[in-house]
């Protein structure tokens, strides 16, 4: 009994502990936060890549895949696959609707991509990341009042859909948000225009977009230019998919890079004895790039690629008895999962986080550390404590217990207390980023130099009353908090997560409590660890030289 009572009075009885609970629950706070961050930015990359590619990617860059609508079939028969959808994609540039200020449109340099809207629908989230589309009525609650998609006029998701402009019936582009210079992003996620000016709205304005096509399998000297409509911008949450890619219709992709169908020549010089022209010998596939497929439930990515490759096999081996398929299928088809897709950007940061625990494991030491120092100076001060305790019977086992129990909720209110705030934090970590990029609030400021002279006025009394002890803690109080004050004075606002240099527009704000329970632990154990030392030592006093100790 007396172990747990002497333990808890050590513990209340004293301030210095509660030093040690601060310490141990910053170590671990620093942890959680800056692993969740981490983690949640790969989580995050996973999220953004699967929404956007699927599950699977059947891939064959430049030429394309011939016959890729039966092969599409072939693919959504299998019992793995949810859809499937057909894509192009290449570089290209745009000449947007607004000039540099010599008389020139600006011309920016592109990621396209050339869709079906409603089989990239089904595959894809496309409908969820178009901008200009009415929301919900919980989301308009929280929109501000000038938000044109409070405006139902504004709405033109059926335009982004179709990719053709309602109006005019011209061929329909969708850009990234970030494209056009003139949107600019709030604080709060959403986007106004440069200087409030609702006419920099992209939808219904003209653009014109540059390929360079493919001519007999080389890249061709003549680039295909065609003026498209804005039906739409999207949000990927992604900068820079949001910064640079735009979106076609997969026909106008088709046309323009050639690998729409079209007539095969004989290339023996045989002519048409009827035309006098090259004599046709059989119709040219369209091509698609790469065809997406989603998994259906109950399958993973890695099923699905092993069937989706095994499908893609026999359709090119069914494909050598059908006289209708005259070209040969290409060599070196890639079949991978999304992440193998993303695998260049994924592992890095897999590796990353993996080596932020290992090196702030460096924490559990310096909890250790913490604990064994201050665990030293009490046993050093309760020494004749300890010798009375030994003298009336009190067990070696019995003072060891008292310092490991004490050791050990020191441990535990720490990492807790750690945890809590590292879950305060990372939950609202882009309020804190949104509130550093404003000034900071005059009542604040206020506050800061109001209790910076209460400060002054109380190291001021201290002298007069001759305690050296409150002046000096009064006089670091007092230089502390005014420098607080002065920079919140000074404080107008930064830029700390910058969306073009970290890739998403927001900081993640997951909670790794796999990471955090880890941590947790390890905070505990090596406090335990840090008191067992100065434990033992205590368990190892004389009582005879106790009982005589000054």
């Amino acid at each position: 009994m007396y172990v747990a009572l002497l333990a808890n009075r050590y513990l209340t009885s004293r301030i210095i502990p509660w030093i040690a609970v601060a310490a141990v629950a910053l170590c671990v706070a620093l942890v959680v936060i800056v692993v969740s961050v981490m983690s949640g930015f790969l989580d995050m990359l996973r999220t953004s890549g699967k929404t956007m590619m699927g599950d699977v990617v059947i891939r064959y860059p430049i030429s394309g895949i011939p016959y890729y609508e039966d092969l599409l079939e072939d693919l959504e028969a299998l019992p793995e696959v949810a859809a499937a959808t057909p894509t192009i994609d290449t570089y290209g540039l745009i000449e947007m609707p607004y000039g540099t200020g010599d008389g020139n449109n600006l011309i920016e340099q592109v990621q396209v991509w050339g869709i079906e809207p409603e089989s990239f629908n089904r595959v894809s989230e496309y409908e969820d990341i178009l901008w200009w589309r009415t929301p919900t009525a919980e989301d308009a609650e929280a929109l501000p009042a000038d938000d044109l998609r409070l405006d139902p006029s504004r709405d033109r998701t059926e335009a982004a859909m179709l990719m053709k402009d309602p109006g005019t019936g011209e061929p329909g582009i969708v850009l990234g948000m970030h494209i056009s210079v003139f949107n600019v992003r709030r604080a709060d996620g959403t986007y106004g225009f440069q200087g409030g000016n609702p006419s920099y709205w992209m939808p219904g304005k003209q653009v014109e977009l540059t390929l360079v096509p493919i001519k007999g399998g080389k890249l061709s000297i003549e680039p295909e230019s065609r003026a498209f409509s804005i039906v739409n911008e999207f949000q990927s949450g992604v900068f820079e998919i949001d910064d640079k890619r735009v979106l076609i219709s997969l026909e106008e992709a088709q046309q323009m890079l050639r690998l729409g169908s079209g007539t095969l020549y004989d290339q023996s010089g045989k002519l048409d004895p009827e035309t006098g022209m090259p004599l046709a010998i059989g119709k040219s596939p369209a091509r698609a790039i790469a065809i997406y497929v989603r998994a259906n439930d109950g399958y993973t990515p890695d099923q699905l690629r092993i069937a989706a490759s095994k499908a893609y096999d026999q359709f090119w081996s069914d494909s050598t008895d059908r006289k209708d398929r005259t070209v040969k299928p290409p060599l070196g088809v890639s079949v991978m999962t999304w992440e193998q897709q993303l695998a260049s950007i994924i592992a890095p940061v897999q590796k990353e986080r993996e080596l932020m625990r290992i090196l702030f494991s460096i924490v559990y030491i310096v909890c250790a550390g913490l604990v064994l120092s201050i665990f030293w100076a009490i046993v050093y001060e309760k020494t004749r404590d300890i010798g009375i305790l030994r003298a009336i019977g009190a067990s070696r086992p019995g003072i060891l217990g008292i310092f490991l129990i004490y050791g050990l909720v020191i441990g535990l209110l720490g990492s807790m207390v750690g945890v809590g705030l590292g879950w305060l934090v990372v939950t609202n970590i882009n309020a804190i980023h949104d509130a550093l990029g404003e000034p900071a609030p005059m009542w604040m400021t206020i506050s800061a130099f109001s209790i910076s002279a209460v400060l002054l006025g109380f190291s001021v009394h201290a002298a007069l009353k001759g305690s050296i002890l409150r002046w000096l803690l009064g006089v670091i109080g007092f230089l502390i908090i005014g420098v607080v004050g002065a920079g919140l004075a000074l404080h107008q606002g930064f830029l700390l997560w910058d969306p073009s240099v970290y890739y998403f527009n927001e900081v993640p704000s997951k909670m790794d409590w796999f990471t955090a329970f880890l941590t947790m632990g390890g905070a505990v154990l090596f406090s335990v660890i840090g008191a067992a030392i100065p434990a033992a030592r205590a368990a190892d006093t004389d009582p005879v030289k106790a009982l005589r100790y000054e």
